[in-house]
Order: C-alpha cells, then structure tokens, then sequence
C-alpha cells in the first residue's frame, strides 16, 4: 500500500471537492494502492475563536458582494458537476477550524479520520451547522462511534491545539500554501481538485511500479 497524506480544512469546499473526484477515481480503479491520513491546514489561521459572520468574512475575503458571488457561483458549478450536495445559503458562521482539525486528529488514534471527515463536511456544506461548536463535534464524534463524553471534554481542554498550530505551521514552511494538497508516497504533491482522470492515471503508475 501506498501512503496518501491529505492537507485539507473541513471548510474548503474544494477540498469537499477534491475528496470526491479522489474516492471517484479509487472506486472506478477497485484495487486501489492508496492508505489516507487527513492532516491540519487552516485556511484562515487568524480566525476569531468565535468564528465570524459568514457574509462579512466572504465578503472581506473576496474584496465585496460581487466577487464572492462570483467565485462561489463556480465552486457550485464544479460541486453541481460532481453530484453533490452543497447548501451554502444555510451557512451562517464561518468558524475557526482548530478544534475541528484536533477532533480529526483523535479520530485518527481511533481508525475514524474518514468517518469524520465525512461528518464535518456533511454536516458544514449540507446541513449548515457550526462545526467550530464544541457541542456539534461531540455530536458528530458520537456518530462516527467515538466516545462523545471524551472528545467533549477534551475540546473543553488545550490537548492537542500547539499540535495542530505547530502542524498548518510545518506545511505552510515545507511550501503548502493552499489546500487541499495531496502528498503521494511522501514524494510527490498534487495541489488542487484534480480531476479523476488524473487520479486513475496516477495510480495505474503506482500500480505498473509496484507489479514492475
């Protein structure tokens, strides 16, 4: 098997995805090579605890109204494309990630990084709740069979925050700058949303190397 480390924010709807057109193409190869591990990238690690306004923050982001609706009018064409789901107008909060990030890390410990991952992003882009809300990630910690009473209390600590900073912070210094980026056998990254294609090309390589 082959590791695929995938830097990703659980609010980056082209990480949603991005993720997609990747499980497209492992399902379409069958026997994929790929062992996935999610790691921490934030992309806006100067986020208010609280989160903020989801207008005002796009708004700020994309310099007024006009631009965000543009910009967000293709990721919804791309998201239409790929068949999913996305509700952005039941968005309301755009939230800080960290804690987020540190309930992917602990699912992680447990074999459940892809069954939360999965939550976080159903639970942001199709149902619109704040995953930056202690509460919801110990609801969706519960759904993905991980212990809620733990990862709540865990969230009410610090465990794990210097780790998850000290990690966006690695990456961003190793070049990273947008996400998701996908890092293929610790060797090679693939930046963006690449489509299937790609993906199929890339482990029909990897497989010929393997069987060569």
């Amino acid at each position: 098997m082959i590791k695929l480390d995938i830097l990703s924010d659980p609010i980056c709807p082209w990480c949603l995805i991005g993720k997609t057109r990747l499980e497209k193409a492992m399902e379409a190869e069958g026997d994929h090579p790929f062992v996935i591990e999610w790691h921490p990238f934030q992309l806006n690690p100067d986020m208010p605890k609280e989160g903020m306004d989801r207008r005002e923050y796009l708004e700020t982001k994309f310099g007024g109204k006009e631009n965000a609706v543009r910009v967000y009018g293709e990721i919804a064409k791309h998201a239409e494309e790929e068949g999913l789901d996305i509700d952005f107008g039941a968005i309301k909060r755009t939230p800080n990630t960290v804690d987020a990030h540190r309930l992917i890390h602990w699912a992680g410990i447990e074999s459940k990084q892809n069954a939360i991952v999965n939550a976080l992003f159903k639970a942001y882009f199709k149902e619109g709740r704040d995953i930056g809300n202690a509460e919801v990630l110990a609801d969706l910690a519960d759904s993905a069979g991980m212990d809620a009473a733990v990862v709540a209390k865990l969230l009410d600590s610090d465990s794990d925050v210097e780790n998850i900073q000290q990690r966006d912070e690695h990456s961003r210094q190793m070049g990273v700058n947008s996400v998701p980026t996908f890092i293929v056998a610790n060797q090679h990254a693939v930046p963006g949303a690449q489509p299937v294609a790609l993906w199929r090309q890339v482990m029909g390589e990897l497989k010929a190397q393997q069987d060569g």
